[in-house]
């Protein structure tokens, strides 16, 4: 990409530039997660701004800077130094310097460095200022239609790369009745789309590569995640963003009879969630998705016990 022309700046410094952005301030920018053009008019000023930018990778933020027509001096400020970078941040924010924060993609604090330092800068007295603009999470939540009537979600990120812990993440996951979002990085979107396959019948909205050439969107249900993954051969490179639908009011352990339930519990005492709940389901004619999620619901109590 060529640098943009100098109006883009120009237009950033009128209509930013009426708002004051004062010294010894640490500015928390969000830049694009794929697509450039994602860039905001107030970051731009900003960035244009500021004494120094702290990022994760100075070499892929002097590639984004110089995108923008950009050049500013940079700090190296990732997880495996940010405790003592953030101290010379401080110390520069005391000196009067205004300072930007990046991460290598969105906005930073957010499964990103950051977040130290942020709870650094303002533990010192000193302010941090958020520049909102993309994320991945919000980008998937405004497609998946879900928000319903009060779009209640949560959280989670990346879930733990041991499959045991993992798994029990998913366990609680499936036992939640809220939406819930998931991070993913493509050499384990496989194993998580093996443990996510035990939520049955639930849906799940898939982002891949979000913003860039190659994006797809994709509604399906948590058990046909694997064979999508397979059916398509870039299908798991690139970065994901996941969200677990919320569960159907129909979906509740409350709209099976106690009899189902003394009977799905038998078979889960003998087999394993998936083979107990088909079973379950063959015998008693209850919805197979309700049987799910009332046995990772069970399964869950009995671990906790």
């Amino acid at each position: 990409m060529s640098a943009p022309s100098p109006s883009l700046l120009s237009a950033a410094r009128e209509l930013a530039g009426l708002q004051h952005y004062p010294q010894g301030t640490l500015y928390m920018v969000a830049t694009p997660i794929g697509n450039l053009a994602d860039i905001g008019l107030r970051a731009l000023h900003v960035l244009e701004l500021v004494d120094t930018i702290a990022c994760e990778d100075t070499r892929h933020t002097a590639a984004l800077l110089q995108s923008y027509g950009l050049h500013k001096p940079l700090l190296a400020l990732h997880e495996h130094n940010e405790t003592e970078a953030a101290q010379t941040v401080v110390q520069r924010l005391r000196d009067g310097q205004r300072i930007a924060y990046v991460s290598d993609a969105g906005t930073p604090g957010v499964s990103d460095p950051g977040a130290r330092l942020c709870a650094v800068v303002t533990a010192a007295g000193l302010r941090a200022v958020p520049l909102p603009g993309a994320s991945s999470i919000t980008a998937l939540l405004s497609v998946a239609g879900t928000g319903g009537h009060d779009g209640r979600f949560v959280f989670t990120g990346f879930l733990s790369p041991k499959a045991t812990e993992r798994q029990r993440e998913v366990q609680a996951i499936g036992a939640d009745p809220r939406a819930c979002v998931l991070l993913e990085a493509p050499h384990r979107i496989e194993a998580l789309a093996r443990d996510l396959a035990a939520l049955g019948e639930r849906p799940i909205t898939v982002g891949r590569e979000l913003t860039k050439q190659f994006e797809e969107v994709a509604q399906i249900a948590a058990n046909d995640f694997p064979a999508w993954l397979q059916a398509g051969p870039h299908r798991t490179r690139g970065e994901f963003v996941l969200l677990v639908h919320p569960q159907a009011a129909a979906d509740s352990e409350d709209d099976i009879d106690s009899a189902t339930l003394r009977t799905l519990d038998l078979l889960l005492a003998e087999l394993p969630v998936k083979t107990a709940v088909k079973l379950c389901a063959e015998i008693s004619g209850a919805p197979r998705n309700a049987l799910y999620q009332a046995a990772l619901a069970r399964r869950q109590d009995l671990q906790e016990d």
